[in-house]
């Protein structure tokens, strides 16, 4: 029986062929990837910058074409980023695993790959301790929300504004075959916020006395910006924190927000975190 394509092994010789071309280009980009580790290192500067993965991850997903799957795709590049980083120097992922959460494990694996080191602890506290000390470079928490009976978001919120943050929201694509889902999350570490056209900024508003979240929520409307509110907290008698979303990166001080909440009082502000928001598709 003739054919008038080329033959099986023709086909898989093509293959062949392309495949060594990748390789040869995964090879020519980690030279590149060992310059910029040196610059960094000589700098000072963090191996993990999460709004260049964002611009690396939109960038390839909006060019991409034909039927190799994109989920597949993302996967590939966070494979390729997360060794990336790993080449950098020491990294380590503290992942908050509790029983009644097995998924973070998975999305946070998905978003930083396999290679990078990472380390299952059972509690908040102890990712926040484990980032706090330096045995990771970056944590992974469940995104806060209100009314949860023990929120680990306060304990970072004291520091107002000093130390770790968070900076990025998980899944960042989809979540592929996750132990769960609607399970958000964030990495809280040491970053800065470089911006990327599609971000959003947590911050702490804290108040005194009695002030009601709808005249708190209707003040900050006046500041002319996407508004999200996460969850409340009250350190002491009389006092409440406030952790809102804004979209764009918005700094504490921020001419918008002081004018908004200048008939409050004008009560304290602080930052929390930022990120680039995740693709399409996921949580927004």
């Amino acid at each position: 029986m003739s054919t008038t394509g080329p033959s099986l092994d023709e086909l898989r010789r093509r293959l062949d062929a392309v495949d060594e071309r990748i390789h040869d280009l995964i090879m020519e980009r980690a030279g590149v990837v060992e310059s910029i580790g040196a610059v960094k290192q000589s700098s000072g500067q963090p191996s993990f910058r999460p709004g260049r993965v964002a611009d690396i991850l939109r960038r390839l997903t909006a060019r991409h074409r034909g039927p190799f799957p994109r989920p597949a795709l993302v996967r590939l590049w966070c494979e390729m980023l997360g060794g990336s980083v790993a080449m950098q120097g020491p990294f380590t992922v503290a992942v908050a695993v509790p029983e009644a959460r097995p998924g973070l494990w998975d999305i946070t694996r998905d978003y930083f790959g396999g290679y990078v080191p990472m380390l299952a602890l059972r509690s908040a506290a102890e990712v926040l301790g484990a980032v706090g000390d330096k045995r990771a470079a970056v944590g992974v928490l469940p995104m806060p929300s209100d009314n949860e009976t023990a929120p680990w978001w306060p304990a970072l919120a004291g520091a107002r504004g000093h130390g770790p943050r968070v900076i990025a929201r998980l899944p960042f694509a989809d979540g592929g075959n996750a132990r769960e889902t609607g399970g958000d999350a964030v990495a809280i570490g040491v970053a800065d916020a470089d911006a990327t056209g599609a971000d959003r900024t947590m911050l702490v508003v804290e108040t005194r006395g009695e002030l009601s979240r709808a005249r708190l929520l209707a003040a900050l409307e006046n500041a002319g910006t996407r508004l999200a509110y996460l969850a409340s907290h009250s350190p002491s008698a009389g006092e409440t924190w406030h952790l809102i979303e804004l979209d764009g990166l918005v700094a504490p001080n921020d001419p918008r927000l002081a004018a908004a909440l200048q008939p409050l009082g004008t009560p304290d502000i602080w930052a929390f975190g930022f990120y680039a928001r995740p693709l399409p598709g996921e949580p927004s």
